[in-house]
This record gives structure tokens, sequence and C-alpha cells, in this order.
């Protein structure tokens, strides 16, 4: 997913796509790619939308990461689940992973992520690492013996967020967009375990995430992370 506008991050992401911003020194999409490639993900849907152009002018048509790459655009900020509908009418088939392009996961978590879900019968699994939730629209997750009970937990002990990182099965799949615009991913999962569907919640390492525009300096001059 690497349509949004990247609203906290503004100014920079009124000139730049969030994606192409760096982590390292290096485009955050060309990261992400690199380790989808490496999960033995060949086949990418890739969905567009502010400064689309250079999105794709990074990703190219995927072979320098080892990927097919297949663009689908979104013409306005209608959530993360209208999205991953887009792909799916585009010819993405469940089951699936999906990712934001913002976020830079710990070499082989995605591989392993992907493995967990796809080696289960669940319905969905979502990723969660223990950390602080990078903005407040990312929320502690409730979970009990491995499976996920609610997308959205308020116990201020819970130190365990849920990362940008899904598996989505069919019973996810056909709870798409239901809800109201925007129509978020959160939601659609949310439905399928309210349902009784099986979600798992699959521990994964820390993540570097472009949120802010602090967060740019950070993870671009580690040094200053002792000061």
């Amino acid at each position: 997913m690497a349509a949004g506008e990247g609203m906290r991050l503004r100014p920079l992401t009124e000139r730049w796509a969030k994606p192409v911003l760096p982590v390292g020194g290096r485009p955050v999409l060309a990261l992400l790619l690199r380790e989808l490639a490496a999960a033995r993900f060949t086949r990418v849907w890739l969905v567009t939308g502010h400064l689309a152009g250079q999105v794709e002018l990074v990703a190219g048509d995927g072979s320098a990461f080892g990927a097919e790459i297949r663009f689908v655009r979104q013409p306005a900020a209608l959530g993360s689940a209208d999205a991953v509908k887009r792909a799916v009418e585009a010819g993405a088939a469940a089951p699936f992973v999906v990712s934001a392009a913002d976020t830079v996961y710990t070499r082989g978590d995605v591989r392993r992520f992907a493995e967990v879900f796809a080696g289960s019968s669940s319905a969905g699994a979502v990723a969660v690492r223990l950390q602080p939730a990078p903005s407040p629209d990312r929320h502690a997750v409730k979970r009990r013996n491995g499976r996920v009970e609610e997308l959205r937990d308020h116990d201020p002990s819970n130190l365990w967020s849920a990362a940008p990182l899904w598996g989505v099965g069919a019973p996810v799949v056909d709870r798409l967009c239901l809800d109201r615009p925007p129509h978020e991913l959160e939601n659609a999962f949310q439905a399928a375990i309210d349902t009784g569907e099986a979600v798992l919640a699959v521990e994964i390492g820390t993540t570097h995430d472009l949120t802010y525009p602090l967060d740019l300096v950070r993870e671009n001059f580690p040094y200053l992370r002792s000061i």
C-alpha cells in the first residue's frame, strides 16, 4: 500500500511521496521490495495514489528487485481496505500478504510471518511487535493463545502494537469495505474476528517507521539516537 498522502510528514510529503523517502539512505520502498523478494514474493501489486509517478519510478517493473510489479491506482485517500480491494479487483487472489510501503522490517521477518500464515488455516494474521505504536491510529493488540481478540486494546500496560503487515484470507476479503468510508483494513479483520474467524497474532521484531519529520532524521543519522 503506497497511496497515502503522508499527512504527518508534511511539508516533506507535499513534494515527495512517502515511500520514496529514505531509511538508512535508501528509499523505504526499495528496502521493502527487496525484503519481499527475499521472502519469495515474486508478484507484487503496488497500490499508488499521491505522487504515484515517483513511487512507480522507484519500483520500475520490479526486475531490479527480483519481482514482477503490477500497479494499481487508488484515486483518493479512501482507506487501506479500499486499497486492498482494488488490488483484489486487479487480480490479487487470497491468501496474500499486505504491507504498508513506509515500514522497514527486521530482516527475515516478512518471510517468517508469511510462512506462519501460510501454514495455518486461519482467516488472517496480524504482525505484532514489542514497541510503542508510532502514531495514534495504531494501537496495542489484544491477543490470547496466539490469536487476536481485539485490534484495539486500550490497556496502557500492553506494549504489543500492530505492525502494518497483514495476512489476508478469503473471509477477510469478503468483509472489505463493508464499513463507512474511509474503509480501513483493521475493520475488516475485526469483523471477521467478531463472527468467530481465527486471526493469528504473529510476533515479529522491531520495525523502522516513517511517521513524523523527526523520524526521517533519526532513521538516516543513527548517531543522533544517542543524543
